[in-house]
């Protein structure tokens, strides 16, 4: 049996309708995936999707994290380094600064160190979601080997 892949949702505030709209619109392709999605993020979506029920044949399978700034974003980076996150959709806010903005170059930074692939905004998402990539069972993203870097001498 083939295991089911599992998609990051994040959105900064300013972004989050872009998402639930991005979300109503691919909502027959995403039934397909396991969705992850950071709290208030998460909770939105939900709630849209529990509004369109009657035009929904199937369930889409979501798991709330904390919110971002209370350590959600520490927790997806967490999924991303042990290997159980397939694709990040992160609309995030280039204008205003955030409160956790620490918390956000981590998460940015951990999925480009484990190559995953990762959009920041709808037509990347766009992009992601379409390719024939991500259906594929054969698809594994390499990643780059840090053996040399894990057993460098460090001089104290």
């Amino acid at each position: 049996m083939t295991r089911k892949k599992t998609i990051a949702l994040v959105a900064h505030d300013n972004r989050k309708r872009d998402i639930i709209e991005w979300v109503e619109f691919n909502h027959h392709i995403l039934e397909k995936y396991h969705l992850v999605c950071t709290g208030t993020t998460g909770r939105m979506i939900e709630e849209a999707l529990h509004h369109k029920q009657g035009q929904r044949t199937s369930h889409i399978d979501i798991t709330l994290l904390k919110s971002g700034p209370l350590g959600g974003d520490q927790q997806l980076g967490a999924m991303i380094a042990e290997g159980k996150i397939d694709l990040l959709i992160f609309l995030w806010d280039p204008m205003q600064s955030q409160p956790h903005d620490v918390d956000v170059k981590a998460l940015l930074r951990i999925s480009t160190l484990y190559n995953i692939p990762s959009a920041y905004n709808r037509s990347t998402a766009d992009y992601l979601i379409s390719s024939p990539l991500l259906t594929s069972e054969d698809y594994v993203p390499r990643i780059k080997n840090y053996s040399e870097y894990l057993t460098r001498s460090v001089e104290l």
